[in-house]
């Protein structure tokens, strides 16, 4: 996304969640697919002896699917406000008995991280970054039940890669558990997408730092800025993540298991471990942005040191020039300026200038403030 995109795109996200509007994407040109695009329904199914991915049109083969592996995880994206989109979403809720409030919920994509608990299924709503250079996320609805989980995303891009290739190749312990361990996995994956973009942050953080501590830049506010901007962001999204674990964890929820429970126990830890990295960076935006003005300050005060100095030194030399340039007539008087009329009165005042400059000079150094702090300035 552009960077005259991205302002845009923070402020229709920012009154559309004030106001529970729903998600639109057409405010930003090229960022999102067409309002009418048709979603794209993607399964993967599973078990211990094998897998099947497929993408579906008739709801009537997710039935054949459900019947013949243990667990299966069916995709929809994007979730866009259109009639078709609509009519699939609705058509998901009579299946899967899905309650209306969820239904809005799902098109509303402006959600905080949630876990909410209904009969037949697990609703958990979370945020995922879409792109591991840019801090932009989007939600990722999640439901969970008996043999299968159900996911809606935002866009068709996101961070569950490693989660598929796990299926696909049988590595781990996916395909030997339960739906509920897939829905770990799927948490775990974008828990710690965030990590390598903290990664990025920090190098930037270090790079910026160097700069601050060695050279003055006029650009570094809004660098510190941007940085602040994102770390914020991270938070706002991965603060209710944690507090949704949390409830994961905490809850006892039929649909997970204990063994299962003690997954999300590391997936909270890695949240908090996110938590506690974007505070720290959000200090140190906050102690260099002090470093950068104080510098700044200190620049000032050596540049106004300097001009005072010259000042301080031009000012007798201005005073005697002063009194010498009053045009008295000697002739009227012998005390109206009589050295006007030596034969050295010239030099003997150049000779004062100098002579008075020296002793400010020698005054000034001795009560050192000619002096100057050592190292670059």
């Amino acid at each position: 996304m552009t960077s005259d995109a991205r302002p845009a795109r923070r402020k229709q996200e920012r009154i559309t969640a004030e106001f529970n509007m729903p998600g639109r994407f057409d405010v930003v040109s090229g960022s999102h697919q067409t309002l009418t695009a048709m979603p794209i329904i993607s399964v993967i199914a599973y078990g211990p002896e094998g897998y099947v991915e497929k993408q579906v049109t008739d709801m009537s083969e997710l039935i054949v699917l459900f019947a013949n592996w243990s667990v299966t995880w069916v995709n929809v994206d994007p979730v866009v406000e259109g009639p078709e989109a609509r009519l699939v979403i609705e058509k998901f809720a009579k299946i899967f008995n899905l309650h209306e409030l969820v239904v809005e919920d799902i098109v509303n994509v402006h959600q905080r991280s949630k876990v909410e608990e209904y009969e037949e299924h697990l609703f958990v709503v979370t945020r995922m970054l879409i792109d591991k250079d840019e801090v932009e996320t989007e939600q990722l609805s999640l439901f969970l039940g008996k043999n299968f989980v159900l996911t809606f995303r935002e866009v068709p891009k996101d961070c569950l890669d490693s989660v598929r290739e796990k299926i696909r190749k049988g590595r781990g312990r996916v395909r030997q558990e339960k739906a509920d361990y897939l829905m770990y996995a799927i948490i775990d994956a974008v828990v710690d997408s965030y990590f390598p973009l903290l990664t990025r942050i920090a190098e930037r953080i270090d790079e910026i730092e160097d700069n601050v501590l060695e050279k003055f830049e006029e650009d570094t506010p809004s660098e510190m800025y941007q940085i602040r901007r994102d770390v914020l962001s991270i938070r706002k999204a991965i603060w209710p993540a944690r507090e949704a674990l949390n409830s994961l964890i905490r809850d006892t929820i039929p649909l997970v298991s204990d063994t299962t429970r003690l997954y999300l126990r590391d997936c909270h830890d890695h949240s908090v471990r996110i938590i506690d990295l974007l505070e720290m960076y959000r200090e140190v935006c906050s102690a260099l942005m002090e470093v950068h003005y104080t510098r700044a300050s200190n620049r000032l005060n050596e540049v106004m040191k300097s001009l005072t100095l010259i000042t301080t030194l031009f000012i007798p030399p201005t005073l005697i020039a002063g009194i010498y340039g009053m045009n008295f007539n000697t002739s009227k008087s012998p005390f109206n300026m009589p050295e006007l009329e030596w034969y050295f009165g010239y030099p003997t005042a150049i000779f004062m200038m100098v002579v008075v400059t020296i002793a400010v000079l020698i005054f000034l150094n001795y009560k050192g403030w000619l002096r100057t702090r050592s190292g670059k300035r």
